[in-house]
């Protein structure tokens, strides 16, 4: 029983940061956007800022859940299972950025994106967690956050503009026509996945708090701990190593990986304890069926700004001759779209749930 309820906690979590990207992802206009939807500029943090960097998090949960089931050791169907999600992971995502750059050729195609770095971090969690003894995870964890920082300090990591070392090795292994130029960054780069892969693993080590045989009393009070820990120790170390989730710093890890763990455990309280759902059952229909409604979401916007009818966009329709026309050009306009949009995905994910249909790669 407990374990059940668990997993809904995990996927109400994960409800939220899929139902959180595509309304942050889909404004009716970027000009119009209230403050806590915006990311932050450069150092700093957001509320918008939380939702990638939590769903990195819930991902290495679920990893630790599903290498359960294979013991935590290789066998024929894991290697099958990992080569294959990761790969299409890692498509869809360049997939997607594709259809974004209007059916762009290659050479005008972005590599990285969200879902590439996902394919990879899930990729190495499931490599280093097979071959290394789990008490030996968190000291990679803090390894893999001492390198990134040495790196960031020797090469201007901290500057925003092309001489950043992770601007430079991404246009010397990439090109800069197959980037996302952010004053010449790339947001899902090659050397910030270092401290994308150790965020997953601390996901990875929740993950198996979440689901040991103990008291559900005394697993909340460690997640708790945790949770205060990390989030006060990025805090503290901020003042040397800015919050910043362009270069995705060490600091930013340990925030953003507190705040999730904080409000898993909230979740756990209200849902495993309290017996509360009824709040946040709406949350299930985007936490079953993640990657399809990240992606349907993505595709219906893109669809939005592509498709034209009578020399106008359906976005352009949509946005400027109903929302802008019955309550101004405006951040209250703007947020509508993106509600919209959510709604829509939020319907055909609920037929999905009522049907019982889970989409999984």
């Amino acid at each position: 029983m407990e374990k059940a309820q668990r997993l809904i906690s995990l996927d109400i979590l994960r409800g939220i940061t899929i139902a959180g990207m595509i309304i942050v992802n889909n404004p009716g206009s970027w000009k119009h956007v209230y403050a806590p939807l915006t990311h932050a500029e450069w150092n700093g943090l957001t509320p918008t800022d939380l939702v990638f960097p939590f769903f990195m998090f819930i991902m290495g949960i679920s990893t630790y859940i599903s290498l359960k089931k294979f013991h935590f050791s290789y066998s024929t169907s894991l290697v099958k299972k990992v080569i294959k999600r990761t790969v299409l992971l890692f498509l869809i995502g360049l997939f997607l950025n594709w259809c974004a750059k209007g059916l762009c050729s290659f050479q005008e195609l972005r590599i990285p994106g969200v879902l590439q770095r996902l394919a990879l971090c899930y990729f190495f969690t499931v490599i280093i967690c097979t071959n290394i003894r789990e008490k030996y995870i968190p000291i990679l964890i803090a390894v893999l956050l001492i390198a990134y920082q040495v790196i960031l300090m020797m090469g201007n990591g901290f500057v925003k503009g092309a001489q950043n070392i992770i601007a430079l090795v991404d246009q010397q292994v990439m090109g800069i026509s197959h980037l996302y130029n952010d004053n010449g960054l790339d947001p899902e780069g090659i050397l910030s996945t270092i401290p994308s892969i150790a965020h997953t693993l601390i996901g990875y080590y929740i993950g198996k708090i979440c689901i040991e045989k103990e008291n559900i009393h005394n697993k909340l009070e460690k997640l708790f701990l945790t949770g205060t820990v990390l989030l006060f120790a990025g805090y503290l170390f901020s003042y040397g190593c800015p919050i910043n989730k362009k270069i995705w710093s060490p600091t930013f890890v340990l925030v953003t990986c507190g705040a999730g763990i904080l409000l898993l455990s909230l979740l756990i309280w209200l849902i495993d304890i309290r017996n509360y759902q009824k709040g946040f059952k709406l949350f299930n229909i985007y936490g079953i069926n993640p990657l399809f409604c990240y992606t349907a979401g993505e595709l219906l916007f893109i669809a939005l700004i592509h498709i034209s009818v009578g020399g106008k966009t359906l976005h352009t329709w949509y946005y400027q001759h109903v929302l802008a026309s019955w309550f101004g050009d405006n951040c209250f306009s703007s947020l509508l779209m993106a509600l919209s949009l959510a709604a829509v995905i939020g319907i055909v994910g609920y037929i999905l749930y009522r049907k019982h249909i889970y989409i999984k790669i």
